[in-house]
């Protein structure tokens, strides 16, 4: 059994640079404690249980501590983890953790009596009089409490903490040892947690806490388990050590692993050791000259960048797998991949000084992909929770294999590949057969058609490497699927429904269309084919101006509020990954000045060394990894090209120290706050024009060298030939056309237009009354001008380029209603949940069983309060609403609908009442039909839908505004 291991250290502490309490405030959400670089333990004080501030468990806003836990999560958007909890009191025992107000064991701290270095955390508990200092190895924790003489000491053991306990047990070894197990649902709906804890003095009494009663016993077995365990008075005499094993596959696990990382009682050695593992891992990158307060973001920032992923497997190599049964692996297996994020910079990062790393995670990948049928979305705890969007370890294996990362079975990887860009969920099915996804068929369908796109390009590199010019051809048209969604009219990207634009449109508004964005923060979102952004945009000067007009637009926003959209310049959102690249955009369009500014005020303004030093979430390591590769002076546009975008470095020399021996070194003279821009640069002493550099040269070793300046040299890197290159070439498609035109109409003479951006494109029609009509069996002629449809109808259509190419066919079902039939509003619909406007609710149209696709009219604290007007008197022998819950989403049934009749749209009379009978508590999304029965001649209906107006006080937004939403009001005759 190995023990944990390593090698001396003799040079620079870099551990005196990091500052872990970065990030702890405002919406960082990492946390404080203690870690070795890549644990699977991350020991640090809970503060705060619940809210999205609470993610990691701590917020540096709080003054209360309830106890130390073994697992955290760095920066996420999600809570989960906090397992283990250990608390330390005096006097009285008590099993309430006080969160609500009550006594408890809880205590007051204070940030004056509070240290945080890589790998160990201290602090003071001011209700106890008690000195806590923590530490870890890779899979054990390590407490060191040191207790007031003259009052009981006790340690508290909480197995309820935070998530929901499915299955708890403990059994009381002896007067030195625990063991015991908590498996939970959280974020991971099953995660295993086996544990063995050892005190460094034996307790003479101990008491378990179970199902809120009392235990005499040694062992226990519920869903709710608490303990404590007394010590002697004496026990001020030097600080209690507790040391805690864990694994996620068994007791026995957790027994190797303690007894391999941490198997004396020496607190001191090994704090020593895991500051000594993190100094091998800082010093990968040596960075020199500027302040102190820069030193110290860019290494907090390195060290942030390599706290997660997690090695999994225990130290003989079992771990729990993506199937929940237990394997073996001969190699560090990983859990917590927040790929949405990290593909962009933290993995490229792992690429230059991670290497091994990187192969040990795609083997983990390959290893999911065999126990779990697709590969890691965001996969934690040996549990995929689908969580955000796309199929990104798609781009971290390829991009890895472009730069000789290769040990691992790339055929294989290839195959998973295109299992999992082949499913038919999360609007992959609708992306296949239509070239883009429509925002009928998904929710977010701008961002995953975008997303989908960059991954498919990712996938058709690989396979042009292997030699699959089928799978290459696929996947490469499959990559323009960009090209699909872009409005010329407004030059955004925009979502489209049954083949015609979303509206009414606004780029600064916040909806589902977007994932945790808006339309100007993702429609620079296709990075494996900016010239062909270029090109749709009107040329590169039309591709600057939109990036000045995003880096200058107002600040504002519209629709919904989305917590992650922070971090703003104008509308671009460091805060949030979709813009992390856009800076470096003006290098495509030879303007790299510009990049150059940007991003230096990037670097500037929005990381500090404080608290609040983050401008968003820390999302495991990509917001820091930005920053280590920005303040280099490059970053990754396009993972999987191997190139590097140059833009403003920080420092006057930053070396890489390579794992394959070589250094290469980036040298910034005469850079300062206000030198930042770029003058001239040589490349290993010749000198060199280009705006970017290869993966390649900075792997041979070398030294880079930047004259930095006050002012803009406009001439160095500026010729389109310095430019990195970012185009599809082969295989070009035709984009779809659109149509224009509602989809319902009343009058016979309707009229449709077909458009295209590309004003040279020729555009072909039919038109069949028959829905259901195949392809092959329709007349198509070419479109000159509008058409005019006298019935209910579909249209088709598509695109011929001046070579002959073809578009995909698109068709639209348009439907004649009733004439003469209006509808009046008395409050309105938010924009977001617009559903196509005024007549959404009598378009004939259904919104299916997602609120987020857009067919839902969705109102907030206001009644729905609808009249409708027939046109004329007509027999009317039903009246419903149909209306929608998902209460995890703030969205509720009407408390009642009542129903009303008018002959002339002044008196009205009460035709009917329906209470509600879905209880607001009902997970899931429930779909409710509202009806009455009338029988009588009518022409005005009135229907009033009551909003509870405000969200209940068990719910998580308790206070909020609580929402209402409809698709269709029906009326039948009889």
């Amino acid at each position: 059994m190995p023990n944990w291991t390593v090698p001396p250290y003799q040079g620079k502490d870099y551990t005196a640079l990091v500052n872990p309490l970065i990030g702890t405030g405002g919406h960082g959400h990492t946390y404080p404690g203690a870690t070795a670089p890549f644990g699977l333990v991350q020991l640090s004080p809970d503060t705060r249980l619940t809210g999205w501030d609470g993610c990691s468990g701590y917020h540096y806003s709080d003054s209360l501590v309830y106890g130390f836990s073994h697992t955290h999560l760095s920066g996420t958007g999600v809570s989960d983890y906090g397992d283990v909890l250990l608390m330390p009191i005096t006097g009285n025992v008590v099993y309430h953790n006080g969160a609500d107000g009550k006594k408890g064991y809880r205590s007051r701290f204070s940030h004056h009596k509070e240290k945080a270095q890589a790998g160990y955390y201290e602090t003071y508990l001011d209700d106890y009089d008690i000195k806590v200092a923590l530490t870890a190895t890779p899979r054990v924790g390590v407490h060191a409490y040191s207790f007031p003489e003259g009052k009981p000491a006790h340690v508290i053991l909480d197995l309820v903490h935070r998530d929901q306990v499915l299955d708890a047990s403990l059994e009381v070894v002896s007067n030195r040892e625990v063991q015991g197990h908590r498996r939970s649902k959280a974020w991971a709906t099953n995660q295993h947690v086996y544990f063995v804890m050892q005190f460094s003095q034996p307790f003479n009494k101990h008491e378990l806490w179970v199902d809120n009663q009392a235990k005499p016993h040694k062992k226990a077995q519920s869903k709710s388990i608490k303990a404590s365990f007394s010590f002697d008075e004496d026990i001020a005499k030097q600080p209690l050590l507790v040391k805690v094993g864990i694994s996620a596959v068994s007791i026995e696990g957790a027994r190797k692993n303690l007894a391999a990382e941490a198997p004396d009682w020496n607190f001191d050695k090994v704090r020593q050791k895991v500051q000594t593992a993190w100094n091998h891992e800082l010093a990968r990158i040596a960075v020199k000259g500027r302040t102190p307060k820069e030193h110290a973001i860019f290494y907090t920032a390195m060290y942030h960048s390599f706290i997660a992923p997690n090695v999994f497997n225990d130290v003989d190599g079992r771990y729990r797998g993506r199937d929940a049964q237990v394997h073996q692996a001969s190699h560090p297996y990983f859990t917590v991949f927040s790929l949405w994020d990290t593909y962009r910079a933290a993995h490229p990062l792992y690429t230059l000084v991670q290497q091994k790393r990187s192969n040990d995670f795609i083997k983990t990948f390959l290893l999911q992909y065999q126990q779990g049928n697709t590969l890691p979305v965001w996969e934690l705890a040996g549990n995929e929770t689908q969580c955000m969007i796309g199929y990104h370890a798609v781009p971290v294996i390829v991009d890895a294999y472009l730069k000789g990362i290769k040990d691992y079975d790339v055929t294989l990887a290839l195959q998973a590949m295109q299992t999992s860009a082949n499913q038919d969920k999360f609007g992959i099915g609708a992306y296949r057969k239509y070239g883009y996804i429509p925002a009928s068929e998904e929710p977010e369908s701008v961002s995953k058609t975008l997303e989908y796109a960059y991954d498919d390009w990712c996938i058709a590199m690989l396979a042009k490497q292997l030699n699959q010019p089928k799978v290459y051809k696929n996947f490469i048209q499959r990559a323009q699927a960009y090209k699909n969604i872009f409005d010329k009219n407004t030059g955004f990207m925009r979502a489209k429904r049954q083949n015609r634009w979303f509206a009414p449109f606004r780029p600064e508004e916040v909806n589902f269309n977007y994932t945790e964005a808006n339309a100007w923060q993702y429609s620079l979102y296709v990075p494996q084919d900016i010239s062909g952004l270029a090109q749709m945009l009107g040329g590169k000067a039309q591709l600057e101006q939109w990036l000045d007009d995003l880096f200058t637009a107002s600040t504002e926003t519209s629709g919904r509020h989305q917590a992650d959209i922070t971090g703003l310049i104008g509308q671009y959102a460091h805060g949030n990954e979709p813009s992390h690249h856009m800076a470096y955009l003006y290098n495509y369009v030879g303007k790299p000045w510009k990049t150059q500014q940007r991003v230096a005020q990037i670097l500037r303004t929005l990381y500090h060394n404080q608290p609040h030093g983050l401008s968003g979430n820390e999302d495991c390591g990509q917001m820091s990894a930005w920053y280590v590769l920005s303040a280099m002076g490059f970053y990754p546009v396009t993972p999987g090209s191997n190139d590097y975008v140059i833009g403003s470095p920080v420092f006057p020399e930053a070396t890489l120290q390579l794992e394959n021996g070589q250094r290469f070194t980036i040298k910034a003279e005469q850079v300062s706050a206000n030198n930042i821009y770029i003058q001239s640069a040589q490349l290993n002493g010749k000198a060199y024009a280009k705006n970017y550099i290869k993966h390649e040269d900075l792997m041979a070793g070398g030294e880079l060298v930047l004259v930095m300046g006050n002012r803009p040299n406009k001439a160095w890197g500026s010729q389109p030939t310095a430019a990195p290159v970012s185009a599809i070439t082969a295989h070009l498609i035709v984009p779809v056309p659109y149509f224009e035109g509602k989809l319902t109409f009343e009058r016979a003479d309707h009229q449709i237009k077909i458009a295209h951006h590309n004003p040279a494109t020729k555009l072909f029609y039919a038109v069949n009354p028959n829905k259901n009509a195949a392809v092959t069996s329709l007349k198509f002629v070419p479109y000159q001008t509008p058409l005019t449809i006298q019935t209910s109808a579909t249209v088709w259509a598509f695109a011929q380029n001046t070579q002959g190419q073809t578009s995909d066919t698109i068709h639209t079902r348009f439907s004649k209603i009733p004439a003469g039939r209006t509808i009046s509003l008395a409050n309105q619909y938010a924009n977001q949940y617009a559903a196509g406007g005024d007549k959404a609710l009598i378009d004939f149209v259904s919104g299916g069983k997602d609120f987020r696709t857009g067919m839902w009219q969705g109102y907030q604290k206001v009644n729905i309060e609808a009249t409708i007007d027939l046109g004329k008197e007509e027999n009317v022998k039903t009246m419903a609403i149909r209306c929608l819950q998902d209460q995890n989403s703030w969205i509720f049934m009407p408390t009642r609908v009542v129903f009303f009749t008018s002959p002339d749209g002044k008196k009205f009379t009460k035709a009917g009442v329906v209470e509600n009978d879905v209880s607001p508590k009902s997970e899931g999304t429930i779909v409710k039909t509202f009806e009455v029965k009338f029988g009588e001649a009518t022409r005005y209906i009135k229907v009033l839908a009551y909003n509870r107006g405000i969200v209940p006080a068990w719910h998580l937004g308790a206070g909020g505004g609580a929402w209402l939403f409809a698709d269709e009001i029906m009326v039948e005759g009889n």
